[in-house]
């Protein structure tokens, strides 16, 4: 397991500090934002591994967010997990679309994040080495 740069959008105090707190204890390196605009501003700046991004965010919604990066030669390749507590069909059909590699519900469980995290970073490195 690694220490590779997660970029952690959220704009929860207490979402980001146990997202935080547990990717830290797993050797990952964390960068943070409240809104989705700084977030962006971070991808691009950062050119972090993986993106954990909540989609109910003051200023422009993680979906919004995430069709911006994905539009972006520097930031499209990244992968963007989309935390939500949104379980309605129709948002998950919105998440799809959007381009989200996966999602993850709130609460939050924590098992089920490192998981997805691990399997996507994961598949992300044997891309790079075929």
């Amino acid at each position: 397991m690694g220490s590779e740069l997660i970029l952690i959008i959220e704009d929860h105090v207490l979402n980001r500090k146990l997202v935080r707190d547990v990717l830290g204890a797993k050797g990952y390196r964390t960068i943070e934002s409240e809104t989705a605009e700084e977030g962006i501003r971070l991808a691009r700046e950062k050119k972090p591994d993986l993106i954990l991004m909540d989609i109910q965010l003051p200023g422009i919604s993680g979906i919004e967010a995430q069709r911006q990066l994905r539009d972006d030669a520097q930031t499209r390749s990244i992968p963007v997990i989309a935390i939500t507590a949104s379980v309605m069909p129709k948002n998950r059909t919105d998440i799809v679309a959007a381009g989200f590699d996966n999602f993850v519900f709130k609460p939050i469980s924590v098992a089920a994040l490192l998981k997805t995290i691990r399997s996507i970073l994961d598949a992300r490195i044997s891309a790079r080495m075929s």
